[in-house]
């Protein structure tokens, strides 16, 4: 039985991160592909074709920014949403410059993170003040 709920890739190189999020978003609906790094994010995601890309932005080896950068290059992830520890918002800035759709700040509300998805889905723009 084919099913038609949207694809979000996970890309992460915490495991605990990734369980929690694929359990979270399943129970909302979701279909749930994961990532422990920025290499196998990008082939996942020439794989699935995913609605929506959660992505970590520090990782070992291929980090979030230069796989944005890569994803951009061959023409894939329009819905790229940067997850970001508090004083890495510098990094924020470059990966808005890079075409990243938004970002969400770790630890991370979990209503907050789905609102996040959903408004990407249906191309609304987030109330940050509303999630605050």
């Amino acid at each position: 039985m084919t099913t038609n709920r949207p694809v979000v890739l996970v890309i992460d190189d915490q495991p605990g991160i990734r369980r929690l999020l694929i359990e979270v978003l399943s129970e909302e609906g979701y279909s749930v592909v994961e990532a422990a790094n920025g290499y196998d994010g990008l082939q996942k995601a020439k794989d699935v074709h995913p609605a929506v890309i959660l992505m970590d932005m520090k990782m070992p080896g291929m980090d979030g920014i230069e796989t944005l950068r890569e994803m951009k290059r061959i023409g894939i992830g329009d819905r790229v949403v940067m997850m970001t520890a508090y004083g890495e918002l510098d990094l924020v800035t470059e990966a808005k410059e890079i075409g990243a759709a938004d970002y969400i700040t770790k630890p991370f509300d979990i209503v907050a993170l789905c609102q996040m998805i959903q408004k990407n889905l249906t191309g609304g723009v987030i109330d940050r003040l509303a999630i605050s």
